[in-house]
């Protein structure tokens, strides 16, 4: 896996998971470097594009809000983090641990954090397509003698 590819997944996994679970995992490492901003988490709106069923032409779904933050660790290592609505402090998280990540951190921060994050994310995913295979309803013909 490229180092870019691994990247992205881990933007993404800190950007759909819970604040508080972020957090809660961060603290617990102990780390705590110090930062500064080059650019201090702010909110915005983003365009969502959708396409008919994947493969259709383009269109606009409708507006997101999403909050972006940039920071420099002592060390000169840049993070950024991009999350949807206005939790600034879930963005400079987000940013923290992607500065971490390019780092002797790394390892540290891949199994106390992203971890538990992924294995927490796999277990709402499962659990929420439990409930949608509940509500599924098979139809099937019967047929009655042969014409």
């Amino acid at each position: 896996m490229s180092k870019e590819t691994e990247r992205k997944g881990w933007m993404g996994l800190l950007a759909r998971t819970p604040a508080e679970d972020v957090q809660t995992l961060l603290s617990d490492t102990g780390l705590s470097p110090d930062y500064a901003y080059l650019r201090a988490p702010e909110v915005g709106g983003v365009m969502v594009r959708g396409r008919a069923g994947a493969t259709g032409a383009a269109f606009n779904l409708g507006e997101m809000t999403v909050t972006r933050c940039a920071l420099q660790l002592g060390d000169g290592r840049v993070g950024h983090g991009y999350v949807q609505g206005r939790d600034k402090r879930h963005a400079t998280q987000a940013a923290l641990i992607d500065a971490l990540m390019q780092g002797a951190e790394a390892a540290l921060i891949r199994d106390r954090v992203l971890a538990p994050l992924a294995e927490a994310e796999t277990t709402r995913r499962s659990a929420r397509a439990a409930r949608a295979a509940a509500t599924k309803v098979d139809f099937f013909t019967l047929v009655r003698g042969e014409d």
